[in-house]
């Protein structure tokens, strides 16, 4: 997002359409904001013309889908003179969920989902192999919660109706 900070009622909205888009209608938005119901839609469409809405989409259990085991896979080049172009070479395994560059001993973490620990094995090989990295890997045994978007100290917080038009 390139435009000017956004202001108390941008966070509030932003904050009510993570909780639940789904079922946030514009009169929902407005009652619970404060602003007329055309406001708060013109203030959706706003951010999501400034990208601070990049996307609308459903989140899916990774149990139901069949892909319950998640794993955090570090990932270093063998040759530390290669190009670092390991993305590139692994955004075609759909397993992977998540790519973080990052700083200390390994130059990728990696989010992945699989059925089990012999699909995890298969995808480890695949991993080394299209990235020529070594591999270091640490399997979740639970996950208390996820999902959660940053934006911004105390967006629950916000009064309704704070914050102007």
């Amino acid at each position: 997002m390139t435009d000017a900070a956004l202001d108390v009622l941008d966070r509030r909205l932003l904050a009510l359409l993570v909780r639940d888009g789904r079922r946030r209608s514009y009169a929902d938005l407005a009652r619970d904001t404060g602003l007329s119901t055309s406001a708060a839609h013109q203030r959706v469409r706003r951010l999501e013309q400034r990208g601070a809405i990049t996307s609308y989409a459903a989140v899916v259990d990774p149990v139901t889908a069949g892909v319950p085991l998640t794993a955090f896979v570090s990932i270093k080049p063998i040759d530390p003179a290669a190009p670092d172009d390991a993305p590139a070479h692994l955004e075609h395994l759909r397993e992977i969920e998540a790519c973080h560059s990052v700083a200390g001993d390994e130059s990728y973490i990696l989010t992945v989902r699989v059925a089990g620990p012999g699909e995890l094995e298969v995808l480890l090989q695949e991993i080394r192999a299209a990235a020529h990295v070594s591999t270091r890997t640490t399997v979740v045994l639970s996950t208390p919660w996820e999902g959660r978007q940053a934006l911004g100290p105390q967006d629950d917080d916000v009064p309704a109706g704070e914050g102007g038009t």
